[in-house]
């Protein structure tokens, strides 16, 4: 079952903390550490799991030996995202790592996308169109809320939201560019 909550202010925290962790285990393979995700948009209702960006050079064996080290646990049968039907970029602009938490770590979905990938830009600016839209935040999550009650089977919900997610970034592609906004700094 999928149960959609208010936002917590405490979510902020959640992610510095975690953030502060994988930059000492990871160090200088992250070029960034961005929370993303409704949890990382003041005042939108979501999942009580924090999400997690590491933009990196390279999805490599040291990294994974850095990530393993933490505790974090590679999902194998997560490793792209996926691609919206206008974007025409190669496949390896959504090729991605999926990291479980360690034991004892609150919820998180930890996204190690490389560093200018098409698939590493998009949650950023998804993220910062909300952030700088609080209508379009809550429209989307009244979406959220009305699909987590009224789906039965929980593996539905992303699949039904996918599209409406790439409206949002749509619009967000276009306030980008009109605006001359631009990929800011990373979160941690």
């Amino acid at each position: 079952m999928i149960t959609i909550i208010p936002y917590q202010t405490r979510w902020e925290g959640e992610f510095r903390a975690i953030a502060r962790a994988l930059r000492s285990g990871i160090g200088q393979l992250a070029h960034r550490i961005d929370h993303i995700g409704s949890t990382s948009v003041p005042g939108l209702a979501a999942k009580d799991i924090v999400d997690v960006q590491v933009s990196v050079s390279a999805l490599d064996d040291d990294l994974l030996n850095r990530f393993s080290a933490l505790g974090y646990s590679r999902a194998d049968e997560i490793s792209r995202d996926d691609r919206p039907l206008f974007d025409d970029s190669i496949e390896d602009e959504w090729h991605k790592w999926f990291f479980r938490p360690p034991i004892g770590q609150r919820p998180t979905n930890t996204h190690v996308r490389v560093t200018g990938r098409a698939n590493q830009k998009y949650p950023i600016l998804f993220r910062d169109y909300l952030r700088s839209h609080p209508a379009a935040a809550a429209e989307y999550a009244e979406l959220k809320r009305y699909l987590a009650g009224q789906l039965k089977d929980p593996s539905i919900y992303p699949i039904v939201k996918g599209p409406a997610v790439n409206l949002i970034y749509l619009a967000a592609l276009d306030w980008a560019a009109t605006s001359g906004r631009q990929i800011g700094s990373s979160d941690a």
